[in-house]
Formats: structure tokens, C-alpha cells, sequence
């Protein structure tokens, strides 16, 4: 088939399309309407239909799958591992759900998760949409008052949490962030479920928290059927990262997110049931949330649950898990690769990766040197991807499952099934032609598995995502691109990343991609910071692939004129930051993403804003010296 065809029809026969790919999963009853549009931009998919997030992930594999492993966790933090057959999670998820239960969770009810990577936070998460509940993980040692402000916006019966998390061997105590979180919030839950994984003792609140072996004890083997729920009805709030000030909680639908989730892991991923998949990811991002838990699980694959960084112990934990665990389609990001590419090849060629199909990557644009690099030092094919936490699975990738598209480079690809993506002309909203830049958008509806509005708030909904250009029923996504005329489109960046230099335009991306291709440079961030005279120049912060010219001023001085040089030759002497900076690391969140606009905001001299899940503090410390000694 050609892909062309099958995208065209997605889009322009929605309603026969997706009923078509419902099929993937099990109904409980079937819907009344494939796409209730009476009320847009709102998109209801599948209404009527009844089904169930946690029968789809378990209970319909079991007559097959009943002794095939289903989650295996890992960690190189604590040095343990352990697996559990579908038969097994069955076993434990449903032991969660009594528990929650017991505590008075009901269908509707909110349950926050605020957990490292544990088995335990899968099992609370499929518990919770066994009971129809409604989950809401929150990324592990999120500091106390962005805790709070989520405690408030989703109002959770019961917080299941732990006593703390270990990242790069430091233990991350979570219970101390939980209880201020708690003492801050306006809204009080009921019931605090805590594993005690005993790597931070922690006092109990007497009458509120609850010891999970207790309380699991307490219930045995209580059977726990499947809350049967209308597809529309929301599985998970998840706030978007960066939020600051009032959250903004992307809620996602029950149904339509499965149906997708299918869909992708047939077409995009191209993995098969019985095989495993390793995502890289947190599940506190919806990367976890759709590619660790629910995606593998719908498609009967063992999934892999990994506490741990690229680098512990050595560069080679994550090919070592390739190999211990024959793993079959591997979804990771650029920056980890970036981190990874400073080290010899041969962390890849010790371990055998002959199980390992295809590596994914995804999370920010993935740059052409950084590509080539991995997918010539694996030998396997390495897929782009491109996606939101609004979205929950790929917006722009290369179908393979369909029909086998060849990669371009620097481009994730092209439209995926649905998705109608539009570039368009920031101030007119009208079609830019091929190779013009533009704001990517989606014409409306968006497909099955996208957000359906942000918790609480419609209008919010409306005003942020569906009002960028008055009266056209578009989405804005935010972003920059371009697209080719056969469709493949380049993400430039953010709409608000995009430097202006005395009236031109250059996204960051560009840049950062000229910089990447300089055989000295291992990482970089480029940020446009205020200049009284160009309104915006582009400052450029670079991690050397040799550490040891930081400290030669006269090295560095040649090689940053070198990097100005290439620049100048490949964009124009436009585009050549302002200067060139070198560092040891770039600031990073836990899950990493580069904080740019804290970059920025130092640069200008300003407050760099929340920094919860920055990685390393002496990352931004080196910036903030860097910028001192200019």
C-alpha cells in the first residue's frame, strides 16, 4: 500500500478509517458514533463505545500470553532487577486496585502518582484504569510547590508515592517533598499509599499514610473486575513539563488513546506481540506514559522499566540491556545519544545487539550529525520521531509498518495517520508554499489519542491551542517548520525560540545544527538573548568533545572562531552567534531536555525560572560563569 493513499484516506474519510483501526483493541460494547463533532474544536471519539485501558494492556492476552513476561524492571541505581509475567502483573495490578478501592477510589476519582521507576508506579497506573479511575503522575522529586499546584488542579482522593528515588547514585528523598507539598495545598487527600523501598527512613502521618506490603496483606488476593467505561472518558491527566504558574493538564480520553496506541505500534514501531521494547523514557513524560506502559502492553510485548542514566555504570548500561533482554524495538532520545556519542563505540560493539531492529528517537529535534553518528555505529536503522504531550503518540514519523519511506535527514518525517499538518504563515494563517517556514499546525479533528482539553478548563483549551489564527479550525503545535514538496517536514523549533536579528528570522534548530556538524563539538545549545542594537543575537553554549581546551583561552578562542567560520559557510553571516561559549555540560531536565529558556534567561539576566527537574545544578552554575567571564 502506499503510505500516501493511507494517509489521504485517514484524513479525508476519518470517520471509516478509525473505524476500521478500532479493531485493534477489545469492546465491551461498541460505540454509538465513530467521531462526535458537535461541539468543536472538541473532538469525542468513539462515544458510546465501552472499554477498559487495563483489560486491553492485560486481561484479553492472558489465554495466550499468561506466562510470557510482560514487565521487566531494571536498575543499575539499586542493582536490582525483577519480572513479571502477564499473569503476574494481573496478579499485582489487581492487588493495587483492592488496595485503592479499600481507600474509596471510584470511577472518576483522581489517584496521584508521584513515584520513581518502579514496578510499583505501573501498577498503580493500570490500577487505576482497571477502576475506571483517573491517574495523574507527577515526575518523581518534583519540588514541593509544583506539587502542590497539581495536588490542587486535579484534587486526588490518594497520593501512592515512595520514600525516595536514586538517580546517578544520589537517593532522591521524595517523602519530605510530598508531605510540604501536602502542608501547601489547599486540597487535602484522603489517603497517602507509600512504598518503602527503605533507601530514606521518613516518619509516617499518622491516620493518612498507609504502608503498601500492609495494606496489600490486608486485601490478599481480592479479584478486582474491570470497571467498564464510555471511551470517552478520561484515563490520565498529565501536566505539561515547564508549566509554570497555574498547570496545564493535558487530559486524555480512554478509547480513542488506545485505538491510536495500536495504531502505532503496528505502523510507526513496527514491533511485534511477544517481542521487547525498551523506551528510555520516565513515566512521569507521556513518553512513558504511551511507549513503557500502555503501548506495549496493548500490543502484548514485554516492556522494559529501567531506573537508571545512559552512563551507570558505564556507557554501555543501555546496549547491555539490549542484549541481556533480546530487546526488539528500542525508543530513546537525542540527548541521551549526545551523551552517549562522547564515548568510544566500542561501549556498543561489547554488547550483541543482533535482537535490536530499530532505535527510535524523539523528544526534541534529533540533528543530522547525531544520526548519522548512531545509526552508522549500531548498524541498524534509526527512526525519528516528532510529537507532543498534547498529542500522547507521533505527529510526524516515517509509517514503515505501511509502506517503507526513505528517511531524509533532519526531518522526522511526515504526517501521520489523522493528523492533517498544515505549515502556515505566522501572521496570515494562510498555506506557505515548499520550503517556506511556517507554524506547524493541524487541521481539525485532531485523531484519536490527542488531548481532548486541559482539566478543568475548556476555555483554556480553546483560547491556547485553537485561536492562534481567527477563523480557521486549526491547532497551533508552537512549533517552526518547514516542509518539502514531497511532504517531509523539519521542526525548527519553538515559535518563541525563533531569534529575530535586526528583522530576520532564524530558529535555533538551524544553528544548532550547523554547530553539531563541527567535528570538535560533542553538544550544544544555541538561545537568542535581547541586544540593544539587533533586537535578539544568538549566543551558542558548546560542550567540547575535548574537555581539556576549556581551560587553553588561546584553543578556545580558535575554536570558537572555527565554529563561527562554519556557521557563516553553511547559514550566512547572519546566523553566526554573537559568541561561542564552552562548557562541560548543558543544564538538562532528569528526563533531557536542554533548559534553553533558563539558558536565556541568564543571558538577559534574568530570574531562569522553575528549575525542579534540572539534572545537575552545576550545569547551569558553569552557564551563569561562562556568561560572567565573556
Amino acid at each position: 500500500m502506499r503510505y500516501a493513499d493511507y494517509h489521504r484516506r485517514s484524513i479525508e474519510l476519518p470517520e471509516a478509517f478509525w473505524a476500521e483501526q478500532a479493531g485493534l483493541i477489545d469492546w465491551h460494547r461498541p460505540w454509538d458514533q465513530v467521531l462526535d463533532a458537535t461541539r468543536k474544536p472538541f473532538a469525542r471519539w468513539f462515544p458510546g463505545g465501552l472499554t477498559n485501558l487495563c483489560h486491553n494492556a492485560i486481561d484479553r492476552h492472558l489465554p495466550w500470553r499468561a506466562e510470557q513476561p510482560a514487565l521487566i524492571w531494571e536498575s543499575t541505581e539499586v542493582d536490582q532487577s525483577r519480572s513479571y509475567t502477564y499473569a503476574q502483573l494481573h496478579a499485582e495490578v489487581q492487588r493495587m486496585a483492592a488496595v485503592l478501592r479499600r481507600q474509596g477510589v471510584e470511577q472518576g476519582d483522581r489517584v496521584l502518582i508521584y513515584m520513581p521507576m518502579i514496578p510499583e508506579a505501573v501498577f498503580a497506573m493500570l490500577a487505576c484504569a482497571r477502576l475506571g479511575a483517573i491517574h495523574s503522575v507527577v515526575f518523581g522529586g518534583f519540588a514541593a510547590m509544583s506539587l502542590a499546584t497539581r495536588i490542587d488542579d486535579a484534587q486526588p482522593k490518594v497520593v501512592v508515592s515512595s520514600d525516595a528515588g536514586s538517580r546517578a547514585g544520589r537517593v532522591i528523598p521524595y517523602k519530605p517533598l510530598l508531605d510540604e507539598a501536602i502542608a501547601r495545598a489547599t486540597h487535602k487527600p484522603d489517603t497517602v499509599l507509600m512504598v518503602d523501598r527503605g533507601l530514606q527512613p521518613y516518619e509516617p502521618v499518622v491516620g493518612r499514610d498507609l504502608d503498601y506490603v500492609a495494606a496489600c496483606a490486608a486485601v490478599g488476593g481480592t479479584p478486582v473486575a474491570c470497571t467498564w467505561v464510555d471511551a470517552t472518558h478520561p484515563s490520565y491527566i498529565l501536566y505539561t513539563s515547564g508549566t509554570t504558574g497555574r498547570p496545564k493538564g493535558v487530559q486524555r480520553d480512554t478509547g480513542g488513546y488506545a485505538v491510536a496506541l495500536a495504531v502505532s505500534m503496528r505502523d510507526i514501531f513496527r514491533a511485534e506481540p511477544g517481542q521487547t521494547y525498551f523506551c528510555t523514557s520516565d513515566i512521569g513524560w507521556v513518553v512513558g506514559h504511551s511507549y513503557i506502559v500502555y503501548g506495549p502492553l496493548l500490543h502484548g510485548m514485554t516492556t522494559l522499566l529501567y531506573e537508571g542514566t545512559p552512563l551507570r555504570p558505564d556507557a554501555g548500561s543501555f546496549w547491555q540491556l539490549v542484549e541481556r533482554h533480546r530487546v526488539s524495538v528500542m525508543f530513546s532520545s537525542p540527548t541521551a545519544i549526545r551523551v552517549l556519542k562522547k564515548f568510544d563505540t566500542a561501549f556498543m560493539r561489547n554488547s550483541d545487539l543482533s535482537s535490536l531492529q530499530r532505535l527510535f528517537l524523539a523528544g526534541e529535534p534529533l540533528d543530522e550529525p547525531t544520526a548519522a553518528w548512531i545509526a552508522q555505529a549500531l548498524g541498524k536503522p534509526v527512526v525519528d520521531n516528532y510529537w507532543q504531550t498534547e498529542t500522547g503518540w507521533p505527529i510526524l514519523s516515517i509509517a514503515g509498518g505501511v509502506e517503507e519511506l526513505a528517511p531524509k535527514p533532519g526531518s522526522p518525517g511526515v504526517a501521520m495517520a489523522g493528523y492533517d499538518v498544515q505549515i502556515l504563515h505566522d501572521s496570515t494563517g494562510e498555506p506557505v508554499a515548499p520550503g517556506e517556514k511556517g507554524v506547524v499546525a493541524i487541521g481539525w479533528p485532531l485523531p484519536p489519542g490527542c488531548m481532548q482539553t486541559v482539566w478543568g478548563d475548556d476555555a483554556r483549551f480553546v483560547g491556547t491551542y485553537w485561536s492562534t489564527f481567527p477563523g480557521k479550525q486549526v491547532y497551533s503545535t508552537f512549533d517552526w517548520g518547514v516542509a518539502d514538496a514531497s511532504g517531509y517536514i523539519t521542526i525548527l523549533g519553538r515559535t518563541d525560540d525563533v531569534i529575530n536579528v535586526a528583522g530576520h528570522r532564524l530558529g535555533t534548530r538551524e544553528i544548532e545544527e550547523s554547530i553539531s556538524s563541527h567535528t570538535a563539538v560533542a553538544e550544544v545549545a544555541v538561545v537568542g538573548a535581547a541586544d540593544a542594537i539587533k533586537g535578539q543575537v544568538a549566543m551558542a553554549f558548546v560542550v567540547p568533545r575535548d574537555a581539556g581546551k576549556m581551560a587553553d583561552a588561546a584553543a578556545c578562542a580558535s575554536l570558537e572562531a572555527s565554529i563561527m567560520q562554519t556557521v557563516q559557510a553553511q547559514l550566512g553571516a547572519l546566523a553566526r552567534p554573537a559568541r561561542v561559549r564552552f562548557v562541560a555540560m548543558l543544564p538538562k531536565t532528569r528526563s533531557g531536555k536542554l533548559l534553553r529558556r533558563s539558558i536565556q534567561a541568564l543571558c538577559e539576566q534574568r530570574d531562569p525560572g522553575d528549575l525542579t527537574t534540572l539534572e545537575e545544578p552545576l550545569a547551569l552554575a558553569q552557564i551563569r560563569e561562562a556568561i560572567a567571564h565573556q
